[in-house]
């Protein structure tokens, strides 16, 4: 599962330029949780541009244990009430084939929703974590004030489905943004926050 990004923004990459990525693993710890045995995998990217490094990424994966047949997962905290914005997103099928076809990514959770009733036991299609956090960037870019956002992080709470439409909120808090995604049942499912510097 991916869990978590924290992303610093060191200059811009312009469209046409040569970049080079060069990704490290800088951690491997197991652990207990409630779930049973966990191994987090801590992941550095570093993506260059012809003018130097450009974008520096920390990316948390957890792996874990097939859940037990009838283990009920605990119930996340509620999302935050005060927002300056909100927006509803509406997941289809489609975005998420699309999403998957973008980024490479063949896990059948979330394309095949047989497989994902049948084997993983979800409710419907899950909703890619990087695509919650895309929304929220791109929210975060749109209400920024003409402001740069020089960092971005976000971290995964609880899973979103395609069968009900989800909200994705923003509100400010002195030099950045805090965002969030809410379940249906207005649960947390992502918290992200963005900070901001006056622009050149």
């Amino acid at each position: 599962m991916w869990a978590g990004t924290h992303a610093t923004y060191h200059k811009p990459i312009r469209v046409g330029e040569m970049i080079k990525q060069v990704s490290i693993i800088e951690a491997v710890t197991p652990k207990v949780g409630k779930t049973g045995p966990l191994v987090f995998l801590k992941l550095k990217h570093e993506i260059s541009g012809e003018d130097g490094l450009a974008t520096t990424e920390l990316q948390d994966v957890v792996y874990r244990e097939e859940a037990a047949p009838g283990a009920v997962a605990p119930l996340p905290p509620p999302a935050p009430g005060e927002a300056v914005w909100k927006r509803a997103i509406h997941p289809t099928p489609v975005l998420l084939f699309r999403y998957s076809a973008l980024t490479f990514n063949s896990h059948r959770i979330h394309y095949d929703v047989d497989y994902c009733r049948d084997v993983e036991g979800y409710p419907g299609l899950v909703f890619h974590g990087p695509l919650t956090a895309t929304l929220l960037l791109d929210l975060a870019s749109r209400h920024s004030g003409g402001k740069i956002i020089t960092d971005f992080s976000y971290r995964a709470i609880s899973p979103l489905f395609d069968i009900n439409p989800f909200t994705i909120a923003l509100a400010h808090e002195e030099d950045r943004l805090v965002l969030w995604a809410e379940t249906p049942e207005g649960h947390l499912a992502m918290s992200a926050t963005a900070k901001l510097k006056e622009g050149n």
